[in-house]
């Protein structure tokens, strides 16, 4: 049996509950939600109360905090799951409109770790872009490409909105696997800038190297703003060793 069957739910757990319903009816993203002064007045609890309340749903997503306005509903969070797709691709399959601000556009030598990654020469020449990704018209992820620039020659002469993906595989490169480096990175001042978030706010920075083959056609850096995205990953069980069987004797 439970214990305390007839204690009474924390105050701070009433009015997140309240709160919760306001969003669940319909509170549009963006809304500012009732002040911390109307929740104490309506259910009688302290400020201490309500910003317990309203803590535990900042955490979980649903509300945020912009200091000096208020607190309001916060958008929906996309899942990113880490898949060998464009970022045109995933926006496009989630009904989004992508869009793409080229920051930066130019054929240089390779530098020592962008021609390790791709496995080239030394000073071999390459593609670097630098892009800001939109979707819908907000700032997303700001993403750079090294691309060896003897496998897409004429890529910088085509329009600025292109897909690096898509440009390979028109080229017969299509990306067929990968291999991603997933860390947490705070936000330089440039780099907050261009995305419309705080200095030093947290960002998922995956590096990626993409292969056609064995050939490896892309190297790419790319900041997702951590609070428009959760990291999702699908995970498995490990299979038993497979073990061959000896021949009886």
């Amino acid at each position: 049996m439970p214990k305390n069957p007839g204690k009474r739910p924390a105050k701070y757990v009433i009015v997140r509950n309240h709160l919760l319903e306001l969003v669940r009816n319909g509170l549009a993203n963006g809304s500012p939600v009732p002040s911390e002064r109307e929740l104490c007045e309506r259910f009688e609890v302290s400020r201490m109360t309500v910003r317990q309340a309203i803590d535990t749903l900042v955490v979980d997503g649903i509300l945020e905090r912009h200091q000096g306005k208020g607190t309001f509903v916060a958008p929906p969070k996309l899942d990113l799951q880490v898949r060998l797709t464009s970022f045109t691709q995933e926006m496009q399959r989630r009904g989004m409109e992508p869009g793409v601000v080229m920051l930066l556009a130019e054929t240089v030598p390779a530098g020592e770790s962008v021609a390790e990654a791709l496995e080239l020469e030394a000073e071999a020449e390459v593609h670097h872009l630098r892009r800001l990704l939109t979707a819908n018209a907000i700032p997303m992820a700001i993403e750079e490409n090294w691309i060896p620039a003897a496998l897409l020659p004429d890529l910088l002469r085509t329009s600025p909105s292109f897909s690096v993906y898509a440009e390979l595989a028109r080229a017969g490169l299509a990306p067929e696997w990968g291999e991603d480096m997933i860390e947490a990175h705070a936000a330089t001042a440039q780099e907050a800038a261009l995305l419309s978030v705080p200095e030093d706010a947290p960002t998922l920075d995956i590096t990626r190297r993409t292969f056609h083959e064995h050939c490896a056609i892309d190297y790419s850096r790319t900041l997702f703003r951590a609070d428009r995205y959760t990291l999702w990953v699908p995970v498995a069980a490990p299979k038993p060793a497979f073990r061959p069987s000896r021949p009886s004797s």
